[in-house]
């Protein structure tokens, strides 16, 4: 399944505008071709020069990069966690995403209404983490009020739970988002299966010129984007940009890469006559684990992984001097998994 990034604001802030420059995000057809799945979702694949390169070395008839699926989530009001606005149904959404986008209004337009009487995208952010606060303390309170029957009567497990919920629950009682806070693995596991909205990552997406926006940079999960801007460049063709001496690259790709690293993901490949393609996994996966990216079987049956770095297949001329020279290496089950790696299982099914 795709990653999916949730694309949240308040109202008029340029977050229909952002989906519409994605969904309009062209991608060669002998790659992976751009695709909505409904009016809402988008699907757009993970810019990846590896893939081309290998692609070209191994002469692959397909390249599949990986792909991250956008949600244009309904804009967002003060009170939603109570219901105002589309409330309950905005906050459900957020829930069934992997990360999200803040989109924050830099822009000065007067054209576009303003529901708020300033710009200020810091004050903005404050009212996005406040209303996904509010909901998970309301999540919290009920899962604690379950609790208490299985705390009485000594259930181990529960009173870790309950303790651990009560140090969550005080952190957000702090104005605090749960993802800023250092937690450990097996507390993260828990807390992720609550969907806590504010558990989340997120992407601040500054909405307006860079002259606008970089005052208001909050961290390195900061991008500034004129999306206006954007949505109008990606409705030009190759062959516009050109004769226009329009050669940037797409700024959504550094929205599309930051997604990508937010959540700790990495990229191995595979590639031969039938096709390259990239493969996500976890940072520190091992090998097993990538095998049953590509089959189940694969990290079921694994026997060991021939590997790789991309750039030393590349830059040898492929796979038969590659072994000629030693290159490719013999991994077991131990092996962690590294950004460029070129994998072959090798399986007992």
């Amino acid at each position: 399944m795709p990653l999916r990034i949730g694309i949240v604001g308040l109202p008029n802030v340029g977050k229909s505008t952002l989906f519409q420059a994605i969904t309009q995000k062209q991608v060669d057809r002998a790659n992976y071709p751009f695709c909505t799945i409904d009016p809402n979702v988008g699907v757009v694949a993970v810019p990846d020069e590896r893939v081309d390169k290998l692609a070209e070395l191994t002469h692959s008839q397909k390249k599949i990069y990986t792909t991250i699926e956008f949600v244009d989530i309904a804009g967002l009001v003060e009170g939603a966690s109570k219901g105002e606005g589309l409330g309950n149904k905005f906050l459900a959404n957020i829930r069934e995403v992997d990360a999200i986008v803040y989109v924050l209004r830099c822009f000065g337009n007067e054209n576009i209404v303003n529901v708020r009487s300033e710009i200020n995208p810091l004050k903005d952010k404050e009212i996005l983490d406040t209303e996904l606060i509010l909901k998970d303390l309301e999540t919290i309170e009920k899962r604690l009020g379950s609790l208490e029957r299985e705390v009485k009567a000594g259930d181990k497990k529960a009173v870790r739970e309950e303790e651990l919920l009560k140090r969550v629950y005080e952190t957000l009682k702090q104005g605090k988002l749960l993802c800023d806070i250092g937690w450990a693995k097996e507390e993260e596991k828990i807390i992720k299966s609550y969907q806590l909205l504010s558990f989340k990552p997120r992407i601040y997406l500054l909405n307006g010129k860079e002259e606008e926006a970089r005052e208001f940079v909050f961290n390195d999960n900061s991008v500034v984007m004129d999306v206006l801007g954007e949505s109008d460049l990606t409705e030009l063709s190759q062959e516009d940009k050109i004769a226009l001496g329009v050669y940037q690259e797409s700024r959504l790709n550094d929205l599309i890469k930051e997604s990508y690293r937010i959540l700790d993901l990495i990229t191995f490949l595979t590639t031969g006559p039938d096709e390259t393609r990239a493969w996500t996994i976890k940072r520190g996966d091992k090998a097993p684990q990538a095998g049953g990216a590509i089959h189940s079987d694969f990290e079921d049956f694994f026997i060991r992984a021939e590997v790789i770095n991309w750039k030393d297949l590349f830059d040898i001329g492929g796979f038969v001097k590659a072994r000629e020279k030693g290159l490719i290496r013999t991994e077991g089950k131990d092996y962690v998994v590294q950004d460029g790696d070129v994998i072959e299982i090798k399986s007992g099914k």
